[in-house]
């Protein structure tokens, strides 16, 4: 049996880690359900799990409502010192990992090719200023790549672009982005004065990424079924753009790929109405909703976010709530 910090052993009514972790994520969303899905079980399992925890610590704590779920007087008292509980075990866990890895620090990560060309060397320089990585290994590919490497284990995390979140994986908002549309300055529409409509805009012959990237994904969303008329598939935010310079037709771009483009002139962007092309950059991991893995993921995704949220009241993330390997020219 454990014991405290004065020696005496910790009573039976001490629950373990886990269900403290379901019950503040139960607190969270207000719903069971919702903490359930956090966890991987379902609502019933997830409802089973938090009556055994109230048999255990003797005391009711949630108030059940037809509504969602929130908790009793004695509720919250209790998620206050759980909260404390998983916050010092969060940094115990910081801490073993620190010292497993001293001296030999590595971050394995994924991104799509707009994140890894235009946000993550910032995020690594500053990273990488702190101390405390020895190695960083980066693949660039794909949204949807990346979130299969993610869930195969194969990285510690991942940044993607896209404009709704990942049910199956945590994740946190670490930047923003918007879809432009461009095309080259001797194209008709460079001389239109109004925005293009988006049932015209899916009508027209355009040049795309690959099925699968996040910017190919943001626009099929965007413009509803069925989608983009592809006259040119292109597996980089690059290759579309020098098409679109050669004349090839127009495209819809990340503005960070085409910042540089629209301000020396290679390309002219248009307006398009009747559709939000906005869309959110994040990073995804596989394990508790409220922290990547310990160690330089977590850091990475601390720089990141910082300079989205800057200090102050935190922000929760959208997930219900830190040497090139390979380059796989998609995103």
């Amino acid at each position: 049996m454990a014991a405290g910090a004065d020696g005496v052993p910790l009573s039976p009514h001490v629950p373990e880690l886990g269900a403290l972790e379901l019950l503040l994520d139960v607190v969270a969303t207000g719903s069971i359900g919702a903490a359930g899905r956090r966890h991987g079980v379902s609502q019933q399992a997830a409802s089973a799990r938090l009556r055994t925890l109230e048999r255990q610590v003797g005391v009711a704590v949630l108030d059940r409502r037809a509504r969602g779920t929130g908790l009793t007087d004695a509720g919250t008292a209790f998620a206050a010192w759980a909260a404390r509980v998983v916050e010092a075990a969060t940094d115990l866990d910081a801490g073993l990992t620190a010292l497993r890895h001293r001296g030999s620090a590595r971050l394995r990560l994924a991104a799509s090719m707009t994140v890894a060309e235009h946000l993550v060397p910032g995020w690594l320089a500053a990273l990488r200023a702190h101390g405390g990585v020895e190695q960083i290994t980066l693949t660039a590919t794909n949204s949807a790549a990346v979130a299969d490497l993610v869930r195969a284990g194969a990285v510690d995390v991942g940044l993607v672009e896209g404009p709704d979140p990942l049910a199956d994986l945590s994740q946190v908002v670490v930047g923003t982005d918007d879809l432009v549309l461009v095309v080259a300055p001797d194209h008709p529409w460079a001389r239109r004065r109004r925005p293009v409509a988006a049932a015209l805009l899916a009508r027209t012959p355009l040049v795309t990424r690959e099925v699968g990237s996040g910017t190919r994904t943001a626009l099929e969303q965007a413009l509803g079924p069925p989608g983009p008329t592809p006259v040119l598939e292109l597996s980089t935010a690059t290759a579309v753009r020098e098409s679109v310079r050669a004349g090839l037709g127009p495209a819809v771009l990340p503005r960070l790929a085409v910042a540089g483009d629209l301000r020396d002139g290679r390309l002219v962007a248009i307006g398009v109405t009747g559709v939000d092309l906005r869309r959110r950059l994040r990073a995804v991991w596989v394990g508790p909703t409220d922290r990547p893995p310990a160690g330089p993921a977590r850091d990475l995704v601390a720089t990141a976010t910082a300079r989205v949220h800057p200090p102050g009241p935190r922000r929760k993330s959208d997930a219900g709530g830190v040497t090139h390997a390979s380059r796989q020219d998609h995103r």
